[in-house]
């Protein structure tokens, strides 16, 4: 069971929230809750493990117990590592508000038969739902295109794209530049885009447990080289909080991002950080 460093408040703050438009919780590492004002909620990427030390070490809090979650529309998962589908932190989501989990086939198999959600939790085989890239989902309040990720770490990561009236927001999972970011910018009119942002450093082998060169998301160059193919009004940094060696500091990318037309401004949150599309 997962214990929560926070308590409740935060799920219950998001509860009581009544957003003019759509509001976004940071939950650290690539986790975010959107909330529309008609109360429609949407959790992706939610993960609150500790991570496996001493390989990845968790450097921030666990913002809120998954049991205390009740109110809960969709959960959206953009690849199938574990800080991305994580039974322990995602399942008692969707046993408790009865929610649909959609993300690609790898990570649906993740649920369905390497962690057994409907095993070992109360969740039903019709609550997960594989899509894939070109689908669109109606959501409440929302509208979610599927889109193209490049995560080469990944075997099948997509991007999640979220119209609402009061403005869009783009969610890359851990994806690194693509071609296809000129497409979805000119496509769609992005007024946040969530990007993983980290630094590379030495972590422990999975296998051999020597400390080796990783990058696993974006560095400066590269994360402004996404935003700026996006076209997104606002670029939110995620993911430089979370795993000790790669942790990052966001506010340095005001100085990359100052000769770029996109993003017009920088989003610099912390984890339980909330901001507003309106």
């Amino acid at each position: 069971m997962i214990a929560s460093d926070w308590g409740d408040w935060l799920v219950r703050e998001i509860e009581d929230a009544n957003p003019d438009g759509v509001a976004v919780w940071y939950l650290g590492c690539n986790g975010f809750i959107v909330k529309g004002r008609e109360g429609t909620t949407i959790y992706i990427d939610p993960y609150l493990g500790l991570g496996s030390p001493p390989r990845t070490v968790r450097m921030i809090p666990v913002p809120f117990n998954p049991d205390d979650v009740a109110e809960a529309d969709a959960l959206l998962a953009t690849h199938e590592h574990t800080d991305h589908v994580h039974g322990p932190s995602q399942a008692p989501i969707l046993a408790n508000t009865g929610a649909s989990f959609y993300a690609p086939d790898d990570s649906v198999a993740v649920a369905r038969e390497d962690e057994a959600w409907t095993d070992e939790w109360e969740v039903t085989d019709d609550q997960l739902t594989e899509v894939t890239e070109g689908e669109t989902l109606e959501i409440g309040e929302f509208t979610v295109h599927v889109e193209q990720a490049n995560d080469p770490d990944s075997t099948h990561p997509v991007s999640y794209v979220l119209e609402h009236e009061a403005g869009t927001f783009f969610h890359g999972g851990d994806t690194k530049p693509t071609d296809e970011f000129e497409r979805i910018g000119e496509e769609y009119e992005i007024d946040l885009a969530a990007l993983a942002f980290g630094t590379v450093g030495r972590v422990p082998d999975k296998q051999t447990r020597e400390l080796t060169r990783t990058r696993w998301y974006n560095d400066e160059n590269q994360i402004v080289e996404c935003a700026d193919a996006l076209e997104c009004e606002r670029l939110l940094p995620s993911h430089w909080d979370m795993w000790k060696g790669l942790t990052a500091d966001p506010t340095a990318l005001h100085h990359h991002t100052n000769s770029f037309e996109y993003p017009q401004r920088l989003e610099v949150v912390e984890i339980g950080d909330r901001v507003d599309l309106s």
